[in-house]
């Protein structure tokens, strides 16, 4: 697996990334590959051979307007044992934080601000798992909500994610009724950074369980829910501001790394169908009733728990909850 990690520099390159613009240009320009013809911009002919095989074999790259620094394996020094990189062609030393379990360093980009690390990491083996819990998202209320069927635990998560959205859209809309617009793109790029620090915390906390639980972690497939039609204007703003597919690409690296299987089910009916007797019911609010087996339930809670049985025999899944809640007693007409 592939992951890149992102640390602040703290070094001005700005001399060195002129001259990689410069590169660029004329890659787009004149189609070059060979580092010798850039040889008067003067930028490393390290450097430049990555900039020319990315804007030169790329047709479609009429104009730029930044240029990363690339660093390719061979231009880069680490010592494991003092956590520190070097990178000779620009007498350029920095610690780093993640962890030492990679296999290589494939690659780092350097912009005004940050170093971006690309490194190999190895997978563990993925494990074989009886059980599964489910994680239903949700653009109010608890960002996630998590139900382990074997316990029939349940863990909510990430309830500040409504409040951070609603005060950072009326901070935006405050902002630009008075014209100013660089600090709405400020006050944006600060609530993706505060979203994204807590979609890594929510997915650290759901794998964890997974880990600690041997469970598998099954999530809803999400590939068409932007086009749902159905969904208030409350709800559309929410769900693009709030990023799920970041959430569900985390949940899904932080679990590979560790052999944790996940999958993704079909969302239809997840929320509407009873947990305990499989019928479909009346879902109002964040209230879901059953009028076929009398099951009463939080809403998120009930769909978590479909989301976890979908892989199970429904049989199963209704004896199983049955027996954790004190009642072997479900109609068996109900089941059908």
């Amino acid at each position: 697996m592939i992951l890149t990690y992102k640390m602040r520099h703290h070094r001005d390159f700005s001399h060195e990334l002129r001259k990689a613009r410069k590169v660029a240009e004329f890659a787009i320009q004149y189609r070059t590959f060979s580092s010798k013809d850039v040889k008067h911009i003067g930028l490393k002919s390290v450097i430049s051979n990555q900039i020319l095989r990315k804007y030169g074999k790329n047709k479609k790259i009429k104009k730029v307007n930044s240029v990363n620094l690339v660093i390719p394996n061979q231009g880069i020094k680490v010592d494991v044992d003092e956590r520190t990189i070097r990178i000779p062609c620009l007498q350029f030393q920095f610690n780093y934080q993640f962890p030492n379990n990679f296999k290589k360093i494939n690659q780092i980009e350097i912009n005004r601000e940050y170093v971006f690390v690309s490194v190999t990491v190895l997978e563990k083996p993925e494990m074989t798992v009886d059980h599964w819990i489910g994680v239903d998202l949700n653009t109010t209320g608890h960002m996630a909500v998590v139900a382990r069927p074997e316990s029939g635990k349940v863990l909510k998560l990430g309830k500040e994610a409504e409040h951070i959205h609603k005060k950072y859209k009326y901070i935006r809309k405050d902002l630009q009724k008075g014209g100013k617009y660089r600090k709405v793109k400020q006050i944006k790029s600060r609530e993706s950074r505060i979203v994204k620090d807590l979609n890594h915390k929510i997915s650290r906390k759901i794998v964890e369980v997974a880990e600690e639980s041997n469970t598998g972690i099954s999530l809803e497939r999400l590939s068409n829910i932007r086009e749902n039609k159905k969904h208030s204007k409350s709800f559309l703003y929410s769900l693009n501001s709030w990023s799920f597919y970041q959430l569900q690409k985390m949940i899904a690296y932080k679990a590979k790394l560790l052999g944790i299987p996940v999958v993704y089910i079909d969302p239809r009916y997840t929320s509407q169908r009873c947990s305990r007797c499989g019928r479909i019911g009346h879902r109002q609010g964040k209230t879901f009733k059953c009028p076929y087996c009398g099951h009463v339930d939080h809403a998120d809670v009930n769909a978590a728990f479909n989301i976890a049985w979908r892989h199970q025999s429904i049989d199963q899944s209704i004896a199983d909850r049955d027996v954790i809640e004190g009642s072997t007693d479900t109609p068996k007409e109900a089941t059908a």
